[in-house]
């Protein structure tokens, strides 16, 4: 096992394995929409990926301190309301579409945040790419649909912010443990009344498989990714999600690009890799109370977290 600092993955790499996870559960989860309703999918597949967090983490409970509820309510909220407003969007605009208005949530993020000329050029570039993917021109626009997307964008910018927050806090996949089935209960006073009476052991089984692409996977990979970049190169990486979103549109239900949208990955994509370049987090960028081992994985041992919590103090 490497055991180096910065990992054997880098942490760009590990945030566009989340972004394809995420987009092909949400692409294969319209196929369980037309049974359990937009709602009823989402709570059920968040309560799968609880089970399955609950299965291979045990919940913090013990270290969790009452000024960490905050965060730690504040992200299953967060979580709970991308997963619904994601799918009702996805049900009334193109994939590519309703990232790319999603997007605007980290692309907030990493705007307000940044620092410098660079730090607001890439957003806007992203930004120019987002509005060509979305080619608002074109037709009218479905506005429940947008309205849904709108919401998705402020659930992303939050989660964004918390996911940092609580994975600085806590080691390992813990805190998911606890954000997971806060997230299922939230939405479960709308979702389990709109998906009971449909389930079966078949779409239970399922809802389990799309649970481990979304949001199992993707938030494992989003929360070691986030302890190892800033919140402007996450946010901006994030760029690429309406594209990665539009080629999997394209594959999994269909959809076809026209060559203004394919213009617009281009530049998403420029902008996506240009975040990555110096977006790494320097020890001193976490709070005094974080736990080293939580912030780095588990590379830190002895003598080496000892340094960095001096580091910290200093």
């Amino acid at each position: 096992m490497n055991t180096s600092t910065n990992g054997p993955i880098p942490p760009w790499a590990l945030t566009i394995a989340a972004m394809f996870s995420i987009q092909l559960g949400s692409a294969l989860s319209a196929g369980l929409m037309p049974t359990l309703g937009t709602i009823g999918t989402a709570w059920l597949r968040l309560s799968m990926g609880a089970l399955i967090l609950l299965l291979l983490a045990r919940p913090p409970l013990r270290s969790l301190r009452l000024r960490d509820a905050p965060a730690v309510v504040g992200l299953g909220v967060a979580t709970g309301v991308m997963s619904v407003t994601f799918l009702a969007a996805m049900e009334r605009l193109p994939l590519g579409t309703a990232v790319a208005i999603e997007f605007l949530g980290p692309l907030s993020v990493a705007a307000l945040r940044g620092r410098g000329v660079r730090s607001l050029v890439l957003p806007a570039t992203a930004l120019a790419g987002v509005v060509l993917l979305t080619e608002p021109w074109e037709g009218q626009v479905d506005l429940i649909g947008v309205g849904f997307a709108a919401m998705g964008a402020i659930g992303w910018g939050a989660y964004v912010l918390l996911t940092q927050k609580v994975g600085d806090r806590f080691s390992g996949i813990g805190a998911l443990a606890l954000t997971i089935p806060i997230a299922a209960v939230v939405v479960a006073p709308f979702g389990l009344p709109q998906a009971f009476g449909h389930m079966t052991w078949e779409i239970v089984a399922v809802a389990a498989g799309l649970a481990v692409l979304i949001p199992v996977l993707p938030y494992i990979l989003e929360m070691r990714a986030l302890r190892r970049m800033t919140h402007t190169a996450f946010g901006t990486l994030l760029a690429l999600e309406p594209a990665i979103a539009l080629l999997l549109g394209m594959a999994v239900l269909a959809q076809s690009p026209s060559v203004l949208q394919l213009v617009g990955i281009l530049l998403v994509v420029f902008a996506g890799a240009a975040a990555q370049r110096g977006g790494r987090r320097h020890p001193h960028a976490l709070p005094p109370d974080s736990d080293p081992q939580a912030a780095y994985g588990t590379e830190l041992t002895g003598s080496d977290a000892a340094h960095q919590t001096r580091q910290e103090r200093s």
